[in-house]
């Protein structure tokens, strides 16, 4: 299992928030860049990069992120806001390993479909849950769909993963929702990534003792709940 450091972007900013919620940040760093240089010079081959304003059409962190890419500091994954297939192109255009796609494409699974089979291999889906519901629009809309359900809808395309966040377990550091990320590695054709609530080395090997792929890290990393090097020796491929 890999572990990915979460560079969510807010205001031109690194930040962290608790339980989905725009209103409660918690961490505010003002050099993103800085944090991503940092988090590849400990060891860290990937990295997780959100533009938070893209998500909710608050504004844009995109030339933040250009620069990150521009950069070639680890394989990126980029997500928020990417709600057409010019944005995915240019995104990876511009650098990143893989596009993640939420919103539309868990609204609009034919648009998904077409996504995928353009980019195969290249598009990560990213499933915000809450209580087994599907979040969208920057966790604003609950969805009245099991997430088990959704997740099967998804078998039959070549996706690059399936990257599931516990929005109710979101930065508070008291482990990451195991029933719900089991049965979505079950239920999944695809690697599956975990995000939300993971605060030790013990949840991340529970994680992976579940048959999960990748874990999001955030509030763990940047309250030094977990020492990042630990972490890199035995999660870092």
């Amino acid at each position: 299992m890999i572990a990915i450091p979460a560079v969510d972007l807010r205001e031109g900013a690194c930040v962290q928030l608790v339980g989905g919620e725009y209103a409660d940040e918690r961490i505010r760093l003002e050099d993103p860049i800085g944090v991503a240089r940092e988090w590849a010079r400990l060891g860290f081959r990937r990295l997780h990069v959100v533009d938070l304003d893209a998500a909710l059409s608050r504004g844009s962190n995109a030339e933040v992120i250009r620069v990150l890419l521009r950069e070639r500091l680890a394989e990126v994954q980029v997500g928020g806001g990417l709600r057409s297939t010019d944005a995915v192109r240019d995104m990876l255009d511009d650098g990143a390993r893989f596009a993640i796609v939420g919103t539309r494409a868990l609204e609009d699974l034919d648009w998904l479909a077409d996504l995928a089979h353009a980019y195969p291999g290249e598009i990560i889906v990213a499933a915000d849950v809450r209580e087994r519901k599907i979040t969208t629009q920057g966790w604003q809309r609950t969805l009245p769909r099991d997430v088990i359900d959704v997740v099967e809808e998804l078998n039959a395309l070549p996706l690059a993963a399936l990257l599931v966040t516990a929005v109710h377990r979101e930065g508070q550091l008291q482990g990451s929702d195991l029933p719900l990320m089991e049965d979505v590695v079950e239920a999944a054709g695809c690697p599956v990534f975990a995000a939300g609530g993971v605060g030790s080395i013990a949840d991340l090997r529970a994680l992976q003792d579940r048959g999960v792929a990748g874990a999001v890290i955030g509030m763990a990393l940047y309250t030094g709940a977990i020492d990042p090097r630990y972490i890199v020796d035995e999660f870092a491929t």
